[in-house]
């Protein structure tokens, strides 16, 4: 009842504030809001999928200090945070090797995602992102492997071609930023230079993070603290009128990132990830063609590297672990746009990913001084192959659009291990999409889709050996590709000052990968498990958002979301399964002046799965609920400076998102400036 009286208030403010938008005639109009969710731009409004961005402006305006924490409270988006240097979206309920993660169009998931929570979000620099785009639901037509739960798409900042009324080439960003207790430290440089033919984007940023302040019963959370450096340059040449060629580099790295739960609970003296390290190289070439086949020609070259290493010690113990997994990752995609008549568009291609993985592990006695080598947590030297084919159709049908789309993923794996034998395995899978949208009226659509996913068993599915969480596993070899099957439905609104989006959705899943527990066997005092495709599970829940201009310089925006989830092959609820949860947010600005405040809450989660009871980052009958006030401001001064601030969780409540190994922010504040050149 009480969900349910929450749910009943929060749509009796949205009638109250639309009625009162309706009166306001001086009102400017809301923006429109583009998605590339098909691969191609779409207006918000008439995709007949639901999906949420963050802009860059909310990116300056909120400042996350992460770009994990940029999605929190984004609807039907929840985070879970492991550690301090971590963060892990969870999409419909699901994340890890569940959720894709693209950058710029590239695959981020590689052949060692593993399931549940990681950390490979916060790889990607905030300071370097110009917006993100989150598919729920869908993705495995569109983008491949592993967008069961959905895609989070993030999109890099883009330099800008100089204009013929342009005079300026040259301008640049320097930016500061703290917050209290010295859990942050910013500084960021950013360069553009412009020409008509030639345009250049680079920057650099470097973090300091402290320890972790909880609120008012925690305090202190040490060691959570980590170091981090971070660079990016994109160059954008204009061959001729209808050739484009991009190329750019990302680079990111975070030293001696602490599991803070381990520390805390599981008796280790050192526990830390060091380092954690990504580096993206990419080059990309765009032609713009007359022929209507053949529109547009999209070709991009791409590699990838990863690094994580693993340092841990026990206390009272004289034996130090030092793991590293090192994954090159290289790509060639090609994405052709098509029209075939003025109602029919396509876009049509082919995907080919191939990693190479490189694990190490040394122990030390630290005693005699002496070490040695080890298998590493992954088969050294293991290959694998992800290669798909793919067709999109858009059609336009007056009022009624519908869209298509098919994929044909087949896969090499290759392992050779002493613990598996040689394992070469080829899975493949087909996957289909329907998606339709109808403007019953003005303004008013229903959007439903029907779609079907898959993610193909990966490396760390098949080879992992040693401690992962709280358990020890062990390889599995005959894995299956896990599937799913969603169905949508929903309607939207959209005016001048009024925008409104309700959905349901169901979420079907079979041949899950789960860990099966290995009966009365441990392994240096840790259960063992094993993966199988043993798993059955389903998904239903709704979200609902709504945005209201209540005057031309004041609007309210507030989402809401419920899940249920239920492992059917166990008959106990899924795992990890986010509360009930939302947030309200109401926003001013007048001229350079800027204000906001919003509510974000989470309810109870007592529904827990025997591996949710066995996870010592859960307490004991479940996650208590929590509500948290944050207030922001900030001032910008004829674009050559900006000022913002935020204080945060203003009634210095505790509180910890499900699943989370570390508690959330007390109260605190941060201040941004920002000077332009």
């Amino acid at each position: 009842m009480k969900k349910l009286q929450k749910i009943g208030s929060i749509f009796f403010m949205f009638t109250v504030a639309q009625s009162q938008a309706q009166t306001d005639t001086t009102a400017k109009p809301l923006e429109e809001v583009i998605v590339t969710a098909n691969r191609t731009k779409t207006p918000e409004a008439t995709a007949g999928y639901a999906t949420g961005v963050i802009s860059k402006k909310q990116l300056e305006q909120f400042a996350p200090r992460t770009t994990p924490e940029a999605l929190m409270g984004l609807n039907g988006v929840f985070l879970q945070k492991t550690n301090h240097g971590g963060g892990s979206a969870f999409v419909r309920g699901l994340t890890g090797n569940q959720t894709l993660i693209l950058v710029d169009g590239i695959r981020l998931n590689n052949s060692t995602f593993r399931y549940g929570p990681n950390q490979y979000l916060n790889s990607i620099d905030p300071f370097n992102i110009e917006q993100i785009e989150v598919l729920r639901g869908a993705g495995s037509v569109q983008y491949g492997s592993d967008a069961i739960g959905g895609v989070v798409h993030v999109f890099t900042k883009d330099p800008v071609f100089q204009s013929a009324a342009a005079t300026k080439r040259t301008g640049g960003t320097v930016l500061a930023k703290f917050m209290s207790g010295n859990m942050e430290q910013t500084a960021r440089a950013e360069l553009q230079y412009s020409r008509d033919k030639f345009a250049a984007i680079a920057g650099v940023t470097v973090r300091n993070f402290g320890d972790l302040i909880g609120g008012d019963t925690t305090g202190i959370q040490s060691p959570s603290g980590y170091n981090e450096m971070a660079y990016n340059i994109k160059l954008k040449f204009k061959l001729n009128n209808r050739v484009l060629l991009t190329t750019a580099q990302q680079f990111l790295i975070q030293d001696q990132v602490p599991v803070y739960h381990k520390i805390r609970l599981e008796n280790f003296k050192e526990n830390e990830m060091d380092p954690q390290q990504r580096m993206l190289n990419y080059v990309k070439l765009s032609i713009a063609n007359h022929k209507r086949l053949f529109k547009s020609i999209d070709l991009a070259v791409s590699h990838q590297q990863m690094q994580e290493g693993r340092n841990s010690q026990k206390n009272n113990q004289l034996i130090s672990v030092r793991e590293k997994d090192n994954v090159n990752s290289f790509a060639i995609t090609l994405d052709i746009a098509s029209v075939v008549n003025s109602n029919w568009t396509a876009r049509s291609g082919v995907d080919l990913y191939y990693d190479h993985v490189q694990s190490s592990r040394t122990t030390t006695d630290i005693q005699f001084n002496s070490t040695k080598s080890a298998r590493g947590l992954y088969p050294n030297g293991s290959g694998y192959g992800n290669y798909s084919l793919f067709s999109l159709h858009h059609f336009q049908f007056q009022r009624l659009k519908a869209d298509a789309g098919l994929r044909y993923n087949f896969f090499g794996i290759r392992i050779k291990d002493s613990a598996l034998g040689n394992v070469y395995l080829q899975p493949s899978a087909l996957v289909g999409h329907v998606a339709l949208s109808y403007e019953m009226y003005k303004g008013h659509y229903l959007f439903t889709s029907f779609n079907s996913g898959y993610r193909a068993p990966n490396i760390d599915d098949m080879g992992t050996l040693g401690l992962v969480d709280f358990r020890y596993e062990i390889p599995a070899a005959d894995l299956l590709p896990e599937r799913s099957l969603n169905y949508e439905a929903g309607y939207k609104f959209r005016s001048r000052n009024f925008r409104f989006t309700s959905s349901f959705f169901y979420l079907q899943l079979k041949q899950l990968i789960s860990r099966v527990k290995i009966e009365n066997e441990q392994i240096s005092g840790y259960n063992v498990y094993k993966k199988e495709n043993t798993g059955r599970a389903f998904i239903r829940g709704t979200e609902t958002e709504a945005e209201i201009l209540l005057l031309k310089n004041w609007r309210v925006n507030a989402g809401i979301a419920y899940l249920y989830g239920a492992n059917t092959s166990d008959d106990e609820p899924l795992r990890r399964i986010p509360p009930f949860n939302g947030r309200l947010r109401t926003t001013y600005q007048r001229n350079q002046w800027f204000a906001a405040a919003e509510c974000w809450f989470a309810d109870k989660q007592e529904r827990l799965a025997r591996g949710d009871r066995e996870d010592n980052r859960i307490p004991v009958g479940g996650t208590p609920g929590f509500t948290v006030l944050n207030v922001y401001a900030g001032y910008s001064y004829k674009q050559i400076f900006k000022i913002n601030t935020g204080l945060q969780n203003l009634l210095n409540k505790d509180y910890r998102t499900h699943g989370s190994g570390i508690n959330g922010y007390g109260r605190s504040i941060w201040l941004s400036l920002q000077y332009m050149f």
